[in-house]
């Protein structure tokens, strides 16, 4: 499990350790805040792992860990949980570095670890979980560069299922509506990304936009918590059914609000799709 520092990889990691699991969660930092939380609170089972998922050399290391502990057995389930939110606001404002940077965490990690725990799936028939999100499966106004590389992640996952289930792996993508999970950052980190933003961006292209827009966006973005689900239950519950049931489904859309616009996507034209989203934001 990825990204167990905080948010739904912290209560994920409590939630299978308090059912019984073996968990081995994987942390940005093993000496932070969320990685003590979980020697403190969770049983001898569960193994705190170093994991940065865009480390090559963290990935393998965790990989011969993991693989000294189940030896012969292998590994049940792999959650690619690990995220970034970037910074929302128009594709054509943001650097590119926020979307590069969205990239290697969201999708090119998940995969390092997907294709370099696989071996160990093999053995058991296992489970291949990613977390990815509502705006990986419906395009959101604000989330280019999020969106894009959770949509990338969902295919990816689509793929895997087709091409796991000739040796018994069976995948799943979640796609979570908003929850409190910490993803949304700090204030002092929007300050951070927004003084990138702007010290980036033509002096044109700012006063097309106007400063009133980036009041707006400020804002929005303090406001985000407020308007995310602090419930994480069922985006756990999601996940242990895909690890447990024996027909997992292949998408889960967990949340208040995930589906239903999914099926509009789907299911109604296009224009009937904006009109619907520019209403619901």
């Amino acid at each position: 499990l990825s990204g167990s520092d905080t948010g739904i990889g912290h209560a994920l990691a409590k939630y299978l350790d308090s059912l019984g699991f073996v968990v081995f969660a994987g942390v940005l930092n093993t000496d932070g805040p969320g990685a003590e939380e979980l020697r403190r609170t969770c049983s001898q089972r569960l193994c705190v792992l170093q994991l940065d998922i865009t480390n090559a050399t963290q990935v393998k290391e965790a990989y011969l860990k993991v693989s000294e502990k189940v030896q012969n057995a292998g590994l049940w389930g792999v959650v690619n949980n690990a995220g970034i939110l970037g910074f929302p606001a128009d594709g054509e404002l943001l650097p590119m570095s926020i979307y590069r940077h969205c990239m290697e965490v969201n999708f090119f990690g998940a995969v390092e670890v997907s294709k370099t725990f696989l071996p160990l799936l093999r053995k058991s028939q296992g489970r291949l979980v990613n977390i990815s999100s509502m705006a990986g499966g419906i395009p959101l106004p604000m989330y280019a560069a999020y969106g894009a590389s959770k949509a990338a992640l969902s295919m990816f996952s689509g793929v895997m299922r087709q091409e796991l289930s000739k040796w018994g792996i069976k995948v799943a993508a979640i796609h979570p509506s908003g929850f409190r999970t910490g993803i949304q950052g700090t204030s002092e980190q929007w300050d951070k990304q927004e003084k990138e933003l702007l010290e980036n961006l033509p002096a044109n292209t700012r006063q097309t936009y106007g400063e009133e827009y980036f009041l707006g966006l400020r804002k929005y973005l303090l406001d985000m918590p407020s308007h995310c689900a602090p419930d994480l239950s069922p985006v756990l519950d999601a996940v242990l059914h895909a690890l447990l049931a024996r027909r997992p489904q292949g998408l889960y859309t967990p949340g208040k609000g995930a589906y239903i616009p999914f099926c509009i996507f789907c299911y109604f034209p296009l224009w009937f799709y904006d009109f619907f989203i520019s209403k619901m934001l």
